[in-house]
Protein backbone atom coordinates (compact mmCIF):
# COMPACT_ATOMS: atom_id res chain seq x y z
CA UNK A 1 0.00 0.00 0.00
CA UNK A 2 1.36 3.38 -1.04
CA UNK A 3 2.16 5.66 1.89
CA UNK A 4 0.34 8.99 1.80
CA UNK A 5 2.57 12.03 1.51
CA UNK A 6 2.40 14.36 4.58
CA UNK A 7 0.21 17.39 4.05
CA UNK A 8 1.93 20.76 3.74
CA UNK A 9 -0.57 22.41 6.06
CA UNK A 10 0.79 25.99 5.88
CA UNK A 11 0.45 25.95 2.08
CA UNK A 12 -2.99 24.35 2.35
CA UNK A 13 -4.04 27.09 4.79
CA UNK A 14 -3.03 29.79 2.32
CA UNK A 15 -5.01 28.09 -0.44
CA UNK A 16 -8.08 27.84 1.80
CA UNK A 17 -7.74 31.52 2.68
CA UNK A 18 -7.57 32.43 -1.02
CA UNK A 19 -10.84 30.55 -1.61
CA UNK A 20 -12.49 32.00 1.53
CA UNK A 21 -11.19 35.59 1.81
CA UNK A 22 -11.68 37.60 4.98
CA UNK A 23 -14.83 39.26 3.66
CA UNK A 24 -16.53 35.84 3.47
CA UNK A 25 -16.25 35.44 7.24
CA UNK A 26 -19.19 36.57 9.33
CA UNK A 27 -19.00 40.39 9.60
CA UNK A 28 -19.78 40.44 13.33
CA UNK A 29 -17.02 37.95 14.09
CA UNK A 30 -14.56 39.79 11.85
CA UNK A 31 -15.34 43.20 13.36
CA UNK A 32 -15.04 41.76 16.87
CA UNK A 33 -11.70 40.06 16.13
CA UNK A 34 -10.16 43.15 14.54
CA UNK A 35 -10.97 45.19 17.65
CA UNK A 36 -9.38 42.80 20.15
CA UNK A 37 -6.07 43.46 21.97
CA UNK A 38 -3.14 42.20 19.87
CA UNK A 39 -1.71 40.04 22.66
CA UNK A 40 -5.00 38.31 23.54
CA UNK A 41 -4.84 34.52 23.41
CA UNK A 42 -7.47 32.58 21.47
CA UNK A 43 -8.65 29.00 21.89
CA UNK A 44 -9.78 26.93 18.91
CA UNK A 45 -11.98 23.85 19.28
CA UNK A 46 -10.72 21.18 16.84
CA UNK A 47 -12.47 17.86 16.30
CA UNK A 48 -10.69 17.01 13.04
CA UNK A 49 -13.91 17.38 11.03
CA UNK A 50 -14.21 19.64 7.99
CA UNK A 51 -15.69 22.61 9.86
CA UNK A 52 -13.10 22.83 12.60
CA UNK A 53 -10.20 22.13 10.21
CA UNK A 54 -11.37 24.95 7.93
CA UNK A 55 -11.75 27.23 10.96
CA UNK A 56 -8.20 26.62 12.17
CA UNK A 57 -6.69 27.06 8.71
CA UNK A 58 -8.58 30.32 8.14
CA UNK A 59 -7.58 31.75 11.52
CA UNK A 60 -3.94 30.80 10.91
CA UNK A 61 -3.93 32.36 7.43
CA UNK A 62 -6.08 35.46 7.96
CA UNK A 63 -4.65 36.43 11.37
CA UNK A 64 -0.89 35.78 10.99
CA UNK A 65 0.02 37.98 13.95
CA UNK A 66 -2.15 35.77 16.20
CA UNK A 67 -0.53 32.43 15.29
CA UNK A 68 1.78 32.32 18.30
CA UNK A 69 -1.18 33.03 20.58
CA UNK A 70 -3.50 30.28 19.31
CA UNK A 71 -4.17 27.28 21.54
CA UNK A 72 -6.03 24.37 19.98
CA UNK A 73 -8.12 21.98 22.08
CA UNK A 74 -9.03 18.44 20.99
CA UNK A 75 -11.09 16.09 23.16
CA UNK A 76 -11.14 12.35 22.48
CA UNK A 77 -14.54 11.03 23.59
CA UNK A 78 -13.37 7.44 22.91
CA UNK A 79 -16.74 6.67 21.35
CA UNK A 80 -15.43 5.22 18.06
CA UNK A 81 -12.43 3.15 19.13
CA UNK A 82 -9.55 3.32 16.66
CA UNK A 83 -11.32 6.08 14.68
CA UNK A 84 -11.22 8.36 17.72
CA UNK A 85 -7.54 7.64 18.25
CA UNK A 86 -6.87 8.41 14.58
CA UNK A 87 -8.71 11.73 14.97
CA UNK A 88 -6.34 12.66 17.80
CA UNK A 89 -3.26 11.76 15.72
CA UNK A 90 -4.59 13.76 12.77
CA UNK A 91 -5.10 16.86 14.97
CA UNK A 92 -1.61 16.45 16.41
CA UNK A 93 -0.02 16.36 12.94
CA UNK A 94 -2.07 19.34 11.76
CA UNK A 95 -1.14 21.53 14.74
CA UNK A 96 2.53 20.50 14.64
CA UNK A 97 2.74 21.45 10.96
CA UNK A 98 1.15 24.85 11.64
CA UNK A 99 3.31 25.41 14.72
CA UNK A 100 0.38 26.02 17.09
CA UNK A 101 -0.06 24.67 20.61
CA UNK A 102 -2.33 21.65 20.94
CA UNK A 103 -3.93 20.55 24.21
CA UNK A 104 -5.48 17.09 24.11
CA UNK A 105 -7.87 15.46 26.53
CA UNK A 106 -9.74 12.17 26.59
CA UNK A 107 -12.70 10.56 28.29
CA UNK A 108 -11.26 8.70 31.28
CA UNK A 109 -14.38 7.03 32.66
CA UNK A 110 -14.91 3.27 32.62
CA UNK A 111 -17.46 3.69 29.86
CA UNK A 112 -17.47 6.58 27.38
CA UNK A 113 -20.47 8.91 27.40
CA UNK A 114 -23.13 7.77 24.95
CA UNK A 115 -25.58 10.66 25.14
CA UNK A 116 -24.95 13.61 22.84
CA UNK A 117 -25.48 16.10 25.68
CA UNK A 118 -23.06 14.17 27.94
CA UNK A 119 -20.36 14.13 25.29
CA UNK A 120 -20.78 17.84 24.60
CA UNK A 121 -20.67 18.68 28.32
CA UNK A 122 -17.47 16.65 28.80
CA UNK A 123 -15.82 18.36 25.83
CA UNK A 124 -16.66 21.88 26.98
CA UNK A 125 -15.66 21.10 30.57
CA UNK A 126 -12.23 20.02 29.29
CA UNK A 127 -11.89 23.16 27.15
CA UNK A 128 -13.07 25.42 29.98
CA UNK A 129 -10.54 23.94 32.40
CA UNK A 130 -7.70 24.30 29.91
CA UNK A 131 -8.67 27.87 29.11
CA UNK A 132 -8.90 28.82 32.78
CA UNK A 133 -5.42 27.42 33.40
CA UNK A 134 -4.05 29.54 30.54
CA UNK A 135 -6.23 32.61 31.22
CA UNK A 136 -7.86 32.41 27.80
CA UNK A 137 -11.31 33.97 27.44
CA UNK A 138 -12.08 33.46 23.74
CA UNK A 139 -13.13 30.22 22.04
CA UNK A 140 -13.44 29.97 18.25
CA UNK A 141 -15.96 27.39 17.03
CA UNK A 142 -16.59 25.97 13.56
CA UNK A 143 -20.40 26.10 13.42
CA UNK A 144 -21.71 26.80 9.93
CA UNK A 145 -24.99 27.50 8.15
CA UNK A 146 -26.28 23.91 8.28
CA UNK A 147 -25.79 23.99 12.06
CA UNK A 148 -27.99 27.09 12.22
CA UNK A 149 -30.93 25.33 10.54
CA UNK A 150 -30.45 22.15 12.58
CA UNK A 151 -30.34 24.06 15.86
CA UNK A 152 -33.38 26.14 14.92
CA UNK A 153 -35.50 23.08 14.11
CA UNK A 154 -34.37 21.30 17.27
CA UNK A 155 -35.25 24.28 19.43
CA UNK A 156 -38.57 24.90 17.67
CA UNK A 157 -39.55 21.38 18.75
CA UNK A 158 -38.89 22.45 22.37
CA UNK A 159 -40.81 25.72 22.11
CA UNK A 160 -37.82 28.06 22.40
CA UNK A 161 -38.21 31.84 22.22
CA UNK A 162 -36.08 34.41 20.43
CA UNK A 163 -33.06 33.88 22.72
CA UNK A 164 -32.90 30.17 21.90
CA UNK A 165 -33.76 30.52 18.21
CA UNK A 166 -31.04 33.17 17.75
CA UNK A 167 -28.38 30.52 18.44
CA UNK A 168 -25.69 29.87 17.43
CA UNK A 169 -24.54 33.50 17.45
CA UNK A 170 -21.49 34.77 15.58
CA UNK A 171 -20.35 36.61 18.72
CA UNK A 172 -21.67 35.34 22.05
CA UNK A 173 -20.49 36.91 25.28
CA UNK A 174 -20.90 35.26 28.68
CA UNK A 175 -20.95 37.33 31.85
CA UNK A 176 -19.43 35.58 34.88
CA UNK A 177 -21.50 35.56 38.10
CA UNK A 178 -21.76 39.02 39.61
CA UNK A 179 -20.18 40.76 36.61
CA UNK A 180 -21.95 43.32 34.49
CA UNK A 181 -20.05 42.69 31.26
CA UNK A 182 -19.04 39.55 29.33
CA UNK A 183 -15.89 37.82 30.47
CA UNK A 184 -15.92 34.89 28.03
CA UNK A 185 -16.70 34.76 24.32
CA UNK A 186 -17.66 32.16 21.74
CA UNK A 187 -16.86 33.31 18.19
CA UNK A 188 -18.27 31.60 15.08
CA UNK A 189 -17.00 33.13 11.82
CA UNK A 190 -18.33 30.41 9.46
CA UNK A 191 -22.08 30.96 9.90
CA UNK A 192 -22.37 32.36 6.37
CA UNK A 193 -21.00 29.19 4.76
CA UNK A 194 -22.77 25.92 3.95
CA UNK A 195 -21.17 22.64 4.98
CA UNK A 196 -20.96 21.58 1.32
CA UNK A 197 -19.12 24.82 0.47
CA UNK A 198 -16.57 24.20 3.23
CA UNK A 199 -15.93 20.65 2.00
CA UNK A 200 -15.49 21.86 -1.59
CA UNK A 201 -12.97 24.48 -0.46
CA UNK A 202 -10.94 21.95 1.53
CA UNK A 203 -10.87 19.49 -1.37
CA UNK A 204 -9.76 22.22 -3.79
CA UNK A 205 -7.00 23.27 -1.37
CA UNK A 206 -5.78 19.71 -0.83
CA UNK A 207 -6.68 19.84 2.87
CA UNK A 208 -8.02 16.53 4.25
CA UNK A 209 -10.26 16.15 7.26
CA UNK A 210 -11.66 13.35 9.42
CA UNK A 211 -15.18 12.01 8.92
CA UNK A 212 -17.13 11.01 12.04
CA UNK A 213 -18.89 7.74 11.14
CA UNK A 214 -21.43 8.29 13.94
CA UNK A 215 -22.84 11.24 11.98
CA UNK A 216 -24.34 8.74 9.53
CA UNK A 217 -26.44 7.11 12.26
CA UNK A 218 -29.89 8.07 13.51
CA UNK A 219 -29.30 7.73 17.26
CA UNK A 220 -28.94 11.46 17.93
CA UNK A 221 -31.76 13.96 17.35
CA UNK A 222 -29.44 16.32 15.46
CA UNK A 223 -28.46 13.52 13.06
CA UNK A 224 -32.11 12.77 12.31
CA UNK A 225 -32.71 16.45 11.57
CA UNK A 226 -29.60 16.59 9.36
CA UNK A 227 -30.21 13.38 7.41
CA UNK A 228 -34.00 13.18 7.20
CA UNK A 229 -35.58 16.58 7.77
CA UNK A 230 -33.29 19.16 6.13
CA UNK A 231 -33.12 17.53 2.67
CA UNK A 232 -36.93 17.17 2.53
CA UNK A 233 -37.43 20.69 3.85
CA UNK A 234 -35.19 22.14 1.14
CA UNK A 235 -36.91 20.12 -1.59
CA UNK A 236 -40.36 21.13 -0.34
CA UNK A 237 -39.44 24.82 -0.13
CA UNK A 238 -38.06 24.95 -3.65
CA UNK A 239 -35.45 27.47 -2.53
CA UNK A 240 -32.35 27.80 -0.37
CA UNK A 241 -34.14 27.12 2.90
CA UNK A 242 -30.91 27.03 4.91
CA UNK A 243 -29.98 30.56 3.85
CA UNK A 244 -33.50 31.60 4.83
CA UNK A 245 -33.05 30.02 8.25
CA UNK A 246 -29.72 31.82 8.64
CA UNK A 247 -31.41 35.15 7.82
CA UNK A 248 -34.20 34.41 10.30
CA UNK A 249 -31.55 33.69 12.94
CA UNK A 250 -29.96 37.09 12.28
CA UNK A 251 -33.34 38.85 12.60
CA UNK A 252 -34.21 36.93 15.76
CA UNK A 253 -30.88 37.98 17.25
CA UNK A 254 -31.75 41.62 16.51
CA UNK A 255 -35.13 41.17 18.23
CA UNK A 256 -33.48 39.44 21.17
CA UNK A 257 -31.01 42.29 21.59
CA UNK A 258 -33.86 44.79 21.45
CA UNK A 259 -35.65 42.97 24.28
CA UNK A 260 -32.48 42.89 26.35
CA UNK A 261 -31.95 46.62 25.78
CA UNK A 262 -35.55 47.36 26.77
CA UNK A 263 -35.17 45.48 30.04
CA UNK A 264 -31.84 47.25 30.64
CA UNK A 265 -33.56 50.63 30.29
CA UNK A 266 -36.37 49.66 32.68
CA UNK A 267 -33.92 48.32 35.30
CA UNK A 268 -36.65 46.25 37.01
CA UNK A 269 -34.28 44.34 39.33
CA UNK A 270 -33.52 46.38 42.42
CA UNK A 271 -30.16 46.57 44.17
CA UNK A 272 -31.29 44.21 46.94
CA UNK A 273 -32.35 41.62 44.35
CA UNK A 274 -36.12 42.02 44.19
CA UNK A 275 -38.02 42.43 40.91
CA UNK A 276 -40.14 45.58 40.66
CA UNK A 277 -43.47 44.29 39.41
CA UNK A 278 -44.90 47.80 39.31
CA UNK A 279 -42.15 48.98 36.96
CA UNK A 280 -43.14 46.34 34.40
CA UNK A 281 -46.85 47.20 34.40
CA UNK A 282 -48.16 48.26 31.01
CA UNK A 283 -45.21 46.91 29.03
CA UNK A 284 -45.45 44.00 26.57
CA UNK A 285 -45.55 40.49 27.96
CA UNK A 286 -42.23 39.70 26.24
CA UNK A 287 -40.50 42.35 28.35
CA UNK A 288 -41.96 40.96 31.58
CA UNK A 289 -40.97 37.44 30.50
CA UNK A 290 -37.37 38.51 29.88
CA UNK A 291 -37.19 40.39 33.20
CA UNK A 292 -38.54 37.36 35.08
CA UNK A 293 -35.99 35.10 33.39
CA UNK A 294 -33.21 37.42 34.56
CA UNK A 295 -34.54 37.49 38.10
CA UNK A 296 -34.76 33.69 38.29
CA UNK A 297 -31.21 33.28 37.00
CA UNK A 298 -30.03 35.57 39.79
CA UNK A 299 -31.55 33.30 42.49
CA UNK A 300 -28.81 30.79 43.41
CA UNK A 301 -31.06 28.80 45.75
CA UNK A 302 -34.05 28.52 43.41
CA UNK A 303 -34.79 25.07 42.06
CA UNK A 304 -35.73 24.31 38.47
CA UNK A 305 -39.12 25.75 37.55
CA UNK A 306 -41.40 23.87 35.16
CA UNK A 307 -42.80 25.64 32.11
CA UNK A 308 -46.25 25.64 33.71
CA UNK A 309 -44.81 27.07 36.92
CA UNK A 310 -42.98 29.80 35.02
CA UNK A 311 -46.13 30.80 33.13
CA UNK A 312 -48.09 30.94 36.39
CA UNK A 313 -45.43 33.15 37.96
CA UNK A 314 -45.31 35.35 34.85
CA UNK A 315 -49.09 35.81 34.99
CA UNK A 316 -48.82 36.85 38.62
CA UNK A 317 -46.07 39.35 37.77
CA UNK A 318 -48.32 40.88 35.12
CA UNK A 319 -51.26 41.12 37.53
CA UNK A 320 -49.12 42.45 40.35
CA UNK A 321 -51.33 40.81 42.98
CA UNK A 322 -50.09 38.99 46.07
CA UNK A 323 -48.71 35.59 45.02
CA UNK A 324 -46.65 32.76 46.44
CA UNK A 325 -45.09 29.93 44.42
CA UNK A 326 -42.62 27.22 45.37
CA UNK A 327 -39.13 27.46 43.87
CA UNK A 328 -37.97 24.06 45.10
CA UNK A 329 -36.89 22.85 48.52
CA UNK A 330 -35.15 26.04 49.56
CA UNK A 331 -37.77 28.75 49.13
CA UNK A 332 -40.62 30.56 47.44
CA UNK A 333 -41.24 33.32 44.93
CA UNK A 334 -43.42 35.84 46.72
CA UNK A 335 -45.07 38.95 45.27
CA UNK A 336 -45.91 41.50 47.93
CA UNK A 337 -46.22 45.29 47.79
CA UNK A 338 -45.18 45.53 44.15
CA UNK A 339 -42.03 43.42 44.59
CA UNK A 340 -41.14 39.86 43.64
CA UNK A 341 -38.74 38.38 46.19
CA UNK A 342 -37.19 35.05 47.06
CA UNK A 343 -38.17 33.90 50.54
CA UNK A 344 -36.17 31.06 52.04
CA UNK A 345 -38.03 28.10 53.53
CA UNK A 346 -38.20 28.18 57.30
CA UNK A 347 -37.93 24.42 57.65
CA UNK A 348 -35.29 22.37 55.86
CA UNK A 349 -36.67 19.33 53.96
CA UNK A 350 -36.41 16.07 55.88
CA UNK A 351 -33.88 13.75 54.21
CA UNK A 352 -35.23 10.42 52.99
Amino acid sequence: MKKRRPVDWPSAAQRVAALVPRERLHPQALEWADARPPRERWAVALSGGADSVALLLLLWAHFPKRRARLTVFHFNHRLRGSESAADARFCSCLCASLGVELVQGRWEGSRPAKAEAQARAARFAFIDQGMAARRIRVTWLGHQQDDVAETMLMRLSRGSGSAGLAAPRAVHGFAPPGAGSPGRFHIRPLLGLRKAQICRVLRAAGAPWREDSSNAGSVHFRNRIRLDVLPRWERASGRDALSGAALSRELLEEDDRALEAWVDLLRPIEAEGSLSVARLRGFPRAVARRALHRWLLAQPRAGELSRQGFEALLGAVERGAHFRHSLGNHGFAVIRKGRLKFEASRNRPTPH
